[in-house]
């Protein structure tokens, strides 16, 4: 059994006030020419196929034409919510749509029940559970103590029925212990949202979505990362296609089909003169390391770099007083992160994780969508 693995394709993006349509108009028809060359047995897309929970027309319509074109493929699709997505929107019509073999995940409901794949050595079992916050399970787990992320994973994977004699694979979109995560990903304070990696271990093959950066958690639990790039801290990341592999109970290998993008992220140090001595159409960051004030800088690092995103110095005029390190740091934090910051300066300590626990589920309350 053959089975592709992808995530995060967070269409409708837009970086630095860069719209990525085109890039992921690119990348998605060169994964549509990875499929029909190498026909694996499934795709599974483990979650935020959109950016917003509200997507744009452009998104939907380039979503829609990459499911219609994998329709006609023949080649089964599992695809489920993450945390940027409305489940309930992404699941529109799915009923209509599995007679075309793409099966979209419900929003949770309190059960799951597997799809089955078969080949020679006989069953596989794909559960598909999209992205849970504890406060929407409590109404299908009254009785259950849901205070975390991996009390809500684990009580809905105590309610699967797994058989463990057959081969099962867990597509999901979560954050795992132990993951490394980029800065264009939404992160929480004492890592609330973090699921232990021990909650999997009836799985043959966990396919993560959340974190943007390719990485293992464990032998059989990875991440396969965006298939192109979203911010500068994943100028290093090596995009592509995870190829999962299982031949009988307990055989698992993996491999990686490349993805070679429209324009790349790239940074770039040096003097203005340096700098100016290259050319590209990649998006690019600069940092300049000039002490003289360069007018029209901008206007200028364009005519080389006509995707420039973003422009820093690394000299001695670049330092900024602490204040405005602060300020600039807030603008980024999430709010719980801001809550925990009033938090110690009004009380001069830490929260406790109970606490941070019981004001993170009264902001997801408060907010009630799906980031």
């Amino acid at each position: 059994m053959k089975l592709f693995h992808l995530s995060d394709l967070h269409l409708g993006k837009r970086v630095h006030g860069f719209s990525l349509l085109e890039d992921q108009r690119y990348i998605l028809e060169q994964i549509l020419s990875i499929i029909k060359e190498n026909t694996p047995d499934g795709i599974m897309i483990a979650g935020d196929v959109y950016d917003r929970s509200v997507p744009s027309t452009e998104a939907m319509e380039l979503f829609d034409r990459f499911i219609f074109e994998l329709s006609k493929i023949g080649i089964p699709a599992f695809i489920i919510s993450g945390n940027h997505d409305s489940a309930e929107r992404l699941a529109f019509a799915s009923r209509l749509i599995k007679k075309s073999n793409i099966f979209i995940s419900d929003a949770y409901n309190g059960k799951t029940v597997p799809l089955k794949l078969a080949d020679e050595f006989g069953s596989v079992n794909i559960f598909m559970l999209p992205f849970i916050k504890p406060v929407q399970l409590r109404r299908y787990f009254p009785e259950a103590p849901l205070e975390s992320y991996s009390d809500a994973v684990a009580a809905a994977i105590g309610q699967m029925d797994i058989d463990i004699s057959e081969r099962n694979i867990l597509i999901t979109h979560q954050f795992v212990t132990g993951g490394l995560r980029s800065d264009s990903e939404e992160a929480s304070v004492g890592a609330l949202d973090s699921v232990d990696s021990e909650l999997f271990e009836k799985f043959d093959y966990v396919a993560l979505g959340h974190l943007h950066r390719p990485q293992n958690i464990t032998p059989n639990i990875r991440y396969c990362g965006t298939p192109i790039k979203y911010s500068f801290s994943e100028a290093n990341n090596k995009n592509s296609i995870t190829v999962v592999e299982l031949k009988e109970k307990g055989s698992l290998e993996l491999s990686f089909i490349p993805l070679d993008p429209l324009r790349d992220m790239i940074e770039i140090k040096g003097s203005y003169n340096q700098v100016m001595s290259h050319r590209s159409d990649h998006y690019a960051r600069i940092i300049l390391t000039d002490n003289e004030y360069i007018p029209y800088v901008m206007e200028k690092l364009r005519t080389a770099y006509p995707n420039i995103m973003a422009l820093d110095y690394d000299n001695s005029r670049s330092r900024v007083n602490d204040s405005e390190l602060q300020l600039a740091a807030a603008e980024q934090k999430q709010p719980i992160e801001l809550f925990a910051d009033f938090f110690k300066k009004q009380n001069n300590r830490d929260m406790t994780e109970q606490q941070l626990k019981y004001i993170s589920g009264i902001i997801d309350e408060m907010r009630g969508d799906n980031r």
